[in-house]
């Protein structure tokens, strides 16, 4: 019952922190409510992009004949498609166990509470507790969707992402409240395969945070899709009373209202920490609104207490809790490893086209200061983008006018988010926009706009 380190949640930033901590001699515990992997592997970022290849495969069947390819018939499989996402999932979680008995970890089910004293309660489904001693404790419990307050999620008529990829048949209309990553990609994976969607934003209009110039293009997209899109918008109420669910809207610029009928409401407007009857206030732990404060090494203000991912004030995205995870074990074990730059961490969404960005956006470098140089290449001049018939989108680069330094990469397109890779790892080098320039990129590539963009910043492109 006594451990160098309990991990509370198996999720993208526990089971990595458990693995670490394996790794550097620790003794090591895991306490999980549900699935080994957490929302990511069973719920979030894995299943998901199952459904959305479905989605893209089923789009170039539909497309074959671009190709040469003749395809009668083709009719997508609403359940089918779920039961393979399902089976994806199930298959990561079970990854996640065998490298768990690999590590010699214990798997403790159950729901845990801290405990004064670096103790953990933990409840069975059954209701038995006992209590576990460690000498540190992470907290690593995640988030869920989070619910407006006059909108209460039931799974019925109102769904959050969780639902939204296990319904039980395909909704001929649904309204998404929300147009960050989780709402425009749910928004492709229902349009591609028949269903009528509508997504209403409170801010300007798609996958608001990014730069402007990937939020006009990927709204651009999605209205030759036939997806509709109410920007600048708010949802005032919604009406369950009949067979389906009424939402009635504003738009907060121009004061128009209006309202939209259909069978489902998705509400993708952000993620909400569970921090709730975990003993945070028992042990003191402090928190604003739920979210743990913690130091450049994820320790809280009680001794041997630690939090990562989603219930700290960092960016929700799996791949920010694994290295939150890695570092707290680390300075754990008495490494003193790099801080977390999160001015460098890659944001990804998964739709079609894809997103991919890092640093800053163009507005966001002029208002920090900076002379900016702005490269930016379409794909409709690449040639791999042209053979793949993928012309859409672009790379957009942003360097310092004075010294070089790369301060941020925008890309919208096919497969972009396995380039922005490239561009994470140049800048924790300080790579400059004439060393890009001067890098061979292979041809063709769809990476070789990379380098034509920065060349561009420094009016030096060549294909275009």
């Amino acid at each position: 019952m006594n451990y160098d380190l309990i991990v509370i949640g198996s999720g993208p930033g526990g089971y990595v922190a458990a693995i670490r901590a394996s790794q550097l001699g620790l003794k090591v515990a895991v306490v999980e409510k549900e699935s080994l992997g957490g929302i990511c592997l069973n719920w979030g970022c894995i299943p998901t992009k199952a459904l959305l290849k479905s989605a893209q495969v089923f789009e170039y069947i539909k497309h074959a004949k671009d190709y040469g390819i003749e395809v009668s018939d083709a009719k997508a499989d609403f359940g089918a498609m779920v039961s393979r996402s399902r089976g994806v999932a199930s298959g990561m979680s079970k990854g996640i166990s065998f490298l768990f008995r690999k590590n010699k970890i214990e798997v403790i089910n159950g729901f845990g509470k801290l405990q004064k004293g670096k103790k953990v309660e933990v409840t069975d489904d059954k209701g038995n507790k006992k209590v576990y001693s460690a000498k540190h404790i992470i907290l690593a419990t995640g988030g869920r969707a989070k619910e407006l307050p006059f909108l209460k999620i039931d799974n019925d008529k109102v769904i959050g992402y969780r639902k939204a990829m296990s319904l039980d048949k395909q909704p001929k209309r649904m309204v998404v409240i929300g147009a960050g990553a989780i709402g425009v990609e749910f928004a492709y994976f229902y349009k591609s395969i028949g269903t009528e969607v509508t997504i209403v934003e409170y801010l300007d209009g798609l996958v608001p945070r990014e730069d402007k110039d990937i939020s006009r293009e990927l709204t651009k997209t999605y209205k030759k899709m036939g997806i509709k899109t109410l920007g600048n918008t708010a949802v005032q109420s919604v009406d369950l009373s009949g067979d389906g669910c009424k939402v009635i809207y504003k738009n907060h610029k121009n004061g128009k209202e209006g309202s939209i009928e259909c069978d489902i409401v998705l509400s993708a407007t952000g993620v909400t920490p569970n921090t709730e009857n975990i003993g945070l206030e028992e042990v003191g732990v402090e928190h604003d609104r739920g979210l743990v404060k913690v130091d450049k090494y994820y320790r809280t203000n009680v001794e041997g207490i630690y939090a990562i991912g989603d219930i700290i004030a960092t960016q929700a995205l799996a791949h920010v809790a694994s290295a939150e995870g890695i570092t707290c074990v680390e300075a754990i074990a008495g490494h003193t490893p790099d801080v977390i730059d999160y001015n460098n961490i890659p944001g990804c969404t998964y739709c079609s086209p894809e997103i991919a960005s890092v640093g800053y956006t163009e507005a966001g470098a002029k208002e920090a200061g900076y002379d900016v140089k702005v490269g930016k290449f379409p794909f409709s001049a690449s040639g791999k983008a042209s053979a793949a018939g993928v012309k859409g989108g672009f790379v957009k680069v942003i360097f310092d006018a004075k010294y070089g330094e790369w301060l941020g990469a925008h890309m919208i397109g096919a497969n972009v988010t396995e380039m922005i890779a490239e561009v994470v790892v140049a800048r924790k080098l300080e790579t400059t926009g004439h060393e890009i320039i001067k890098s061979v990129h292979p041809h063709p590539t769809m990476s070789e706009a990379v380098m034509e963009a920065a060349a561009a910043a420094y009016d030096e492109v060549i294909h275009l």
